[in-house]
């Protein structure tokens, strides 16, 4: 179930991530072709800003994934809406706030970013920040909203609004540019327009019935608020580095190669950042899976879904590298259509470009794994070094002996470094390769129960069902537990399995799986079901009569205590019963 469901998460992540980046390549093929070179430079310059508005927004929806992750790791609905009624609060006084701050202080903050105090440049990069800053309402929402479209298993509501998203973005650049000629101010403000055609399109969902978060002014809390902001602190970490790299380099480029250096960084960043929509895919799924497993102390899970995602980092980034090696002339020639020294630079850039994406790719499963698991320091100081510190040192070196061509080395040199410190700390803690025994999860010796303290079993059919009940009967008396609750636990066990089969699996004759685990910890017995049928809540929508609801009615009475969270598109029921 785990493959599948990484397969489901990382198409949809991925696929969010390219569309979004795809509005900012197409951004930049019509300020190369229609506004000049002068003009994709001052893009560039405005980026850092443009960058904050994405570091506030990523840092909100990271702290979602991990805040929210426990709490359905936990089972909490409750708890779960909390963070979505206080999200959804300090998103909106958050990005009205920066939109007046920028629009207010466009002018200085164009100068200080290296337009200038006057001319082309710095009237281009004023333009575009002014235009572009009035969505970050609509940029903001709705990145906040895509954890929550994720844990909802909306993915099909998620590409929706991306694809508004891009479409709108296409139109309203040509309108600029062949209709309205309204210059930077258009390009940005077309931007911002389509941030709020995908966030419209999300609240389709998010206003309606189906929707399973419950917004509340109750629940917004101060204890929510600071939770979300520690939680996302890491993305902030790696996101201001961004901004750092991103400026810094400006400045080495235009030192180094001038204008036209700048104006190839900005396409090399652009198609790289088309390009990290597999890093940005393997980063969320690691971030939201890790998080949920992680709460569950479930350590084989854990192994698994890192092993699965360097999997596909080494796939998904070979195939990419590839692509990017054979088509960076024409990718280059989309955003500076003469040939020349500017457009010769933008390929030598791509082709390095190309040589990091499998060490990124692993870099961030592995960042946003350590984040999920609470250690956040561990996270800022990778996201510093991987995303600032060593390409920063990496193109200042490079650059003595290389000139401009050293610069581009930035990309690849610093995620290889980040990699190799990961391992070396990794052994350093472990003292094992780290490898071996999951030692790259950084995990406590007693995480989680031992093996012999654990039952799995994989259930499809009644038979199995039945099956399963008997074993795990066997299993808890083997655990010195009384025959009363062996069978207690069996039971409960044929009835919620055989329910989901008899009503789940058969409402759309659609393969299906339900996974059952059943933890010894201390003083209680810990039963978890987790199906990908259609959403049923058992603990608070028991059918009025029949055989079912009898079943499901007594063994709500013999748990401690039941709870009930659908996620991901998947019912997740936890029963836990005292130890007698």
């Amino acid at each position: 179930m785990i493959r599948k469901l990484i397969r489901q998460m990382l198409t949809a992540q991925i696929f969010s991530a390219l569309t979004v980046s795809l509005c900012l390549l197409i951004d930049n093929i019509m300020i190369g072709r229609f506004l000049g070179e002068s003009a994709i430079a001052a893009y560039g310059l405005a980026n850092p800003v443009l960058l904050v508005i994405g570091a506030i927004g990523s840092m909100l929806a990271a702290g979602i994934q991990v805040a929210c992750s426990k709490s359905l790791g936990k089972g909490s609905q409750e708890e779960t809406n909390a963070g979505y009624s206080s999200a959804i609060a300090l998103t909106l006084g958050i990005s009205l706030v920066f939109m007046l701050a920028v629009l207010i202080f466009r002018s200085p903050l164009a100068a200080m970013m290296g337009a200038g105090n006057s001319g082309e440049l710095y009237d281009q990069t004023r333009d575009y920040l002014a235009g572009f800053i009035i969505g970050a309402p609509g940029s903001m929402g709705a990145l906040v909203l895509v954890p929550f479209m994720q844990m909802a298993g909306q993915s099909g509501l998620l590409i929706a609004a991306v694809l508004g998203m891009t479409l709108t973005d296409v139109a309203l650049d040509l309108l600029n540019v062949l209709v309205f000629q309204g210059g930077m101010f258009g390009m940005g403000l077309a931007s911002s327009l389509s941030y709020y055609v995908a966030l419209i399109v999300g609240c389709f969902y998010f206003l309606s019935k189906k929707c399973v978060f419950r917004f509340s002014f109750r629940l917004i809390t101060k204890q929510k608020i600071a939770e979300l902001f520690r939680s996302g602190v890491p993305t902030v970490f790696n996101m201001a580095s961004s901004v750092i790299l991103i400026f810094v380099l400006n400045k080495i480029l235009l030192s180094t190669g001038g204008k036209g250096a700048v104006a190839a960084y900005t396409v090399i960043t652009t198609i790289g950042n088309a390009s990290n929509c597999i890093t940005t895919g393997i980063g969320g799924v690691s971030l939201t899976l890790a998080g949920i497993f992680f709460n569950e102390e479930d350590r084989s899970a854990l192994r698994e879904l890192i092993r699965l995602l360097c999997r596909y980092a080494v796939i998904l980034g070979l195939a990419v590298g590839a692509l990017l090696l054979i088509f960076a002339p024409a990718c280059a020639a989309l955003f500076i259509p003469q040939a020349g020294e500017t457009q010769a630079m933008a390929i030598w850039g791509l082709r390095l470009f190309a040589a990091g994406l499998i060490p990124c790719c692993i870099n961030n499963a592995l960042k946003n794994a350590y984040q999920a698991s609470g250690r956040v320091g561990l996270t800022e100081i990778i996201s510093l070094l991987e995303g600032a510190a060593l390409p920063i040192l990496a193109a200042f070196l490079f650059s003595r002996f290389l000139g401009v061509t050293g610069v581009w080395l930035y990309f690849a040199a610093g995620e290889t470094l980040a990699l190799l410190c990961i391992a070396l700390f990794v052994w350093r803690k472990s003292g094992t390769l780290p490898w071996q025994n999951g030692a790259y999860l950084l995990l406590k010796p007693d995480f989680g129960v031992t093996p012999e303290n654990l039952m799995e079993a994989e259930i499809r059919t009644l038979p199995e069902a039945a099956e399963a009940a008997r074993k795990a009967e066997e299993f808890c008396l083997s655990h010195g537990q009384n025959a009363k609750t062996s069978n207690h636990i069996a039971l409960c066990i044929e009835e919620m399995a055989g329910n989901t089969i008899q009503h789940g699996f058969a409402a759309d004759q659609k393969p299906h799986h339900l996974s059952l685990r059943i933890l010894h910890k201390k003083d209680q017995w810990v039963l978890r079901f987790r199906d990908d049928c259609a959403s049923f809540d058992p603990v608070h929508y028991v059918p009025e009569e029949g055989k079912d609801a009898l079943g499901i009615r007594l063994v709500l009475a013999l748990a401690q205590e039941a709870l009930y969270t659908y996620s991901l598109n998947l019912n997740n029921l936890t029963l836990k019963l005292p130890e007698e």
